[in-house]
């Protein structure tokens, strides 16, 4: 039988197109697993980022807090030594105590409890 010179036959042509599937499937999957593998790289910065966000936050607020907490003991201290606080600068320690309430840096039972020792003297 003669040998054929040209094209390939039937059968060479399923081989190649067998191996040339084969190798894109095998592309697609390593570009897939590489775009999967830099997402989740990515959301891991993002969650990391966030977190150290949060801290910041967190930081800032008790710092806030604590600085609050100075101010309504620096106004205690200036008015434990007049013995006869007066009405005006009773309602001026309320406004005040109000404002930090509003502000955020003074909770509810905080507000009461100073507003309860200003009153009180």
């Amino acid at each position: 039988m003669p040998r054929r010179m040209g094209r390939p036959g039937l059968m060479g042509t399923m081989a190649r197109t067998a191996v040339v599937a084969g190798t894109a499937t095998v592309v697609v999957g390593g570009v897939q697993k590489s775009s999967a593998a830099k997402q989740q790289n990515a959301a891991a910065q993002q969650q990391a980022a966030a977190a150290q966000q949060q801290a910041a936050i967190d930081q800032a607020a008790s710092q806030a807090a604590a600085e609050a907490a100075a101010q309504v003991q620096a106004a205690q201290a200036a008015a434990a030594p007049a013995a006869a606080t007066s009405t005006e600068d009773k309602v001026a320690q309320i406004k005040a105590l109000g404002e930090l309430q509003s502000q955020g840096l003074l909770s509810e039972e905080e507000f009461a409890a100073e507003k309860a020792k200003i009153l009180a003297s």
